[in-house]
Order: structure tokens, then C-alpha cells, then sequence
């Protein structure tokens, strides 16, 4: 049986009883110079968040789209050895020669394959590499080499590539991909950051712990920096500018467009415990003339969360932040009970007293957990809508500062 490791990442686990205990993060190997690596055995994630070594012995079977191990599952949380090799974090991409009788070809790791050659024991036995392209209209390809074909995966390497190990991780969401990025060696996690585009690193920023976020920002050019700040949620953009010197904040919020610096700009004038602080300031907001058709267009968006896709806040003209009067709220329950055609000044719920900007957290905190709310709005003395603290902003400041790298940590 032979396994292409790079795609078993988020393959679910199952044990003996059929139950999934997690899902695939990598393999973890031991070179052994031109001998096929050995593999030891898997990285499972398991909740809560918590990574996990499954020893190669324990594996029952991998088949698509599964793996059955048999056994119990030691809970410890994963330590990586120094004579460990993480396949997929910290061998795809790599630069390897290929000797020839001409000289050596230099080729980049796309994949590796294991196979077991007796019952629980399996080692890599193939290398996948990507030739690069030589003269005109010369294409790139792909080919599978045996493992004593392919030299260089001892050699540390100060400019190793990410496209594999991205690859490979395409499928995992933001929190999923910050995770094995925290996971990975600083070196590596650098390499990963670089390659990412804008958006992608924009929402792995964003579930990364604080320290992972500023030394991934302080990789990256200023120019770079600013578009990613733009590309990410304004009140998550000033939490993290707010923990960077400030020189370093202003001169990248010089850089960011300036309709994109402004809302992150207000946000930052706050305090950082108060309902200022913590609020979106682009929760969906619509005017008392949109229709509940409309509405529910604009909570279809894929990239909102689900505690601001539970309501939409209706205001009079303009309908950005600052808004016109704040008017009510309207549930995406009720907008689902009445017909399409009926206009959102209808269905106001206006027993949701708004907050101030200046609340503080205790006290933001109890308002919904006594009313049972995902989200609450927040209006200036204007009373204009300005923001919206929802119930994942609240928890994130409620936890301890380092709560992402805690084992308490758990996503569905």
C-alpha cells in the first residue's frame, strides 16, 4: 500500500469503536541518509485543539478519505524530537538534487510518498518532484522518483518554498491552517506566511496568537503589511496595530488606503476593554426600505461569521459606519418567517436597547448573557449605529491573552 502523504492532511481518525477522535496534521518520519525514511507515526489533531502522536503501530488501516487505528490513543500533547522529521511541514518544498551521469538536476520536493513494506512498518519509498522549465515553451513536470534516486534532505535551507506545504493545507480553514502554522518551526512558518496571497494570510492572522502575529507582520515588507491589514476585519486590524509600537501602527495605517485605515483608525481611539474596543465596525446594516429578499443576500456571505450574520441592523442613510439614525435589528429568524417582499421597517426589534461606546467589557459582557443575544448594537450620542459587539468579540477578551495556545482551545 502506497500513500501519498501530502494528502492526508484533515483525513479524519477513527478508533476501534468508529468513532472520529480527529484528523490528520502531518506524518513524522526519521532520515536515515540514503536509506528510505522510516515512519514513526501521524500528528493528530484531537479537541480540544490539542496535537497528538499516533504511533505507526497503532495504525489499523488508510484508506480514502480515513484512517482506523486500533488501540488506545495516548493525549499527550505532541513534542517533536530532534532526530524527527515533520514530512509535510518541513519536507515538501525542499530543494534536492537528482544526480545523472551529466551532472546533478535540481528539483523541487512536490510530495513523498510511504508504503508499508511489513506489517507496522512503513517507510518512504517515493519522492514526487517538480522539474523546473529549461528553454522555450518548456513546461514544468511532475515526476516520481524512488527515494535513493533524490540527494539534499539532510541540507537546512535558508530560502525553502511553500507552494507544496500550502497545497496541502488548501482545504483546512483560517483557525485549522493557524494552528499547524503555530505548529510549524519559526523558519518555516516565515516561509509559509510569504507565500500565502493577502486574504488567505489576512484570515490565518487573525486566529494566530498575538506573538505569531506581530513576528509574521514584522517579515513582511510595509507595503505588504498594509494590504494585509486592509484585507482583515477592522477591530481585529487595531487589535493588532494596537499591540505594535506606535510608530510602527502609524506608519502603517500611512500606507493602507484611506477608506480602509478610517473605520480601524476610529477603533483604535477606544479603549481596548469597552464596547468600543471590541466591536465590528461593519456588521450588516441596511435601510428601513430594503426588502427581507435583501436581507438575506447580504447574510449569504460566505465570509461572515456566524454571530454577525444573525442579524442586520437598519438604519436611515448613509448605511456605512457612522451611520444615519440607528432605527432596530431585525433576526434572521424573523426574516425568515415572513415573505421576501416585505420591507425591513416592519420587522424591527426594538426592545434591543443599543449600547455607548465607552461601556466597559463586565458590563457589555452581562447585557448578553442576561438577554440571551449573539450581538448587540453600539451607537454614538448621535445616535448613530457605529459598530456591533458580538459574543466571539466578547469571549476573545474575556480569555487570557495566550488562550489560542492554551489546551482549551477547540473549533468543530
Amino acid at each position: 500500500m502506497r500513500i501519498f502523504v501530502a494528502r492526508l492532511p484533515g483525513t479524519p481518525v477513527f478508533d476501534p469503536a468508529g468513532d472520529q477522535i480527529g484528523r490528520v496534521r502531518d506524518a513524522v518520519a526519521s532520515l536515515r541518509g540514503t536509506l528510505p525514511p522510516s515512519v514513526h507515526g501521524l500528528v493528530v489533531e484531537v479537541q480540544p485543539r490539542r496535537r497528538v502522536f499516533l504511533p505507526i503501530t497503532r495504525v489499523r488501516s488508510i484508506e480514502a478519505g480515513s484512517v482506523v487505528f486500533s488501540g488506545a490513543i495516548n493525549l499527550r500533547r505532541f513534542e517533536q524530537r530532534a532526530t524527527e522529521t515533520l514530512v509535510i511541514g518541513e519536507m515538501l518544498d525542499l530543494s534536492v538534487e537528482v544526480p545523472g551521469g551529466t551532472g546533478s538536476e535540481h528539483v523541487k520536493v512536490h510530495d513523498l510518498a510511504m508504503e508499508q513494506v511489513r506489517p507496522s512498518e512503513w517507510l518512504i519509498t517515493k519522492v514526487a518532484v517538480v522539474t523546473g522549465s529549461r528553454g522555450f515553451r518548456r513546461r514544468a513536470e511532475t515526476r516520481v522518483l524512488d527515494w535513493h534516486e533524490v540527494r539534499g534532505f539532510g541540507v537546512i535551507q535558508a530560502d525553502q518554498e511553500a507552494a507544496a506545504l500550502i497545497a496541502a493545507f488548501d482545504s483546512l480553514r483560517a483557525a485549522d491552517l493557524a494552528s499547524a502554522m503555530h505548529s510549524l518551526p519559526d523558519k518555516r512558518r516565515s516561509e509559509v506566511a510569504l507565500a500565502l496571497d493577502d486574504e488567505r494570510l489576512a484570515d490565518v492572522l487573525e486566529e494566530l496568537p498575538q506573538r505569531d502575529q506581530i513576528d509574521i507582520l514584522d517579515i513582511l515588507t510595509p507595503e505588504r503589511a498594509a494590504d494585509v491589514l486592509e484585507a482583515m476585519d477592522p477591530d481585529d486590524a487595531a487589535d493588532l496595530l494596537q499591540d505594535l509600537p506606535t510608530h510602527q501602527a502609524e506608519a502603517l495605517l500611512s500606507l493602507m488606503e484611506p477608506s480602509e485605515a478610517a473605520p480601524v483608525r476610529r477603533l483604535l481611539t477606544y479603549g481596548e476593554n469597552t464596547a468600543g474596543g471590541m466591536m465590528t465596525s461593519e456588521p450588516v446594516i441596511l435601510p428601513p426600505t430594503a426588502t427581507i429578499a435583501d436581507a438575506l443576500a447580504h447574510i449569504r456571505q460566505r465570509d461572515l461569521s456566524p454571530a454577525v450574520a444573525a442579524q442586520v441592523y437598519v438604519t436611515r442613510p448613509p448605511t456605512e459606519t457612522p451611520t444615519g439614525t440607528y432605527l432596530g435589528v431585525a433576526h434572521f429568524q424573523r426574516l425568515l418567517r415572513e415573505p421576501p417582499s416585505t420591507l425591513l421597517g416592519r420587522v424591527l426589534d426594538e426592545s434591543i436597547d443599543p449600547i455607548r461606546p465607552e461601556f466597559p467589557l463586565p458590563e457589555v459582557a452581562t447585557g448578553l448573557a442576561n438577554y440571551n443575544l449573539v450581538a448587540v448594537p453600539v451607537v454614538d450620542e448621535l445616535g448613530r449605529l457605529v459598530g456591533a459587539v458580538t459574543v466571539d468579540d466578547v469571549l476573545d477578551h474575556l480569555l487570557p491573552e495566550d488562550w489560542r495556545e492554551r489546551d482549551g482551545v477547540f473549533h468543530d
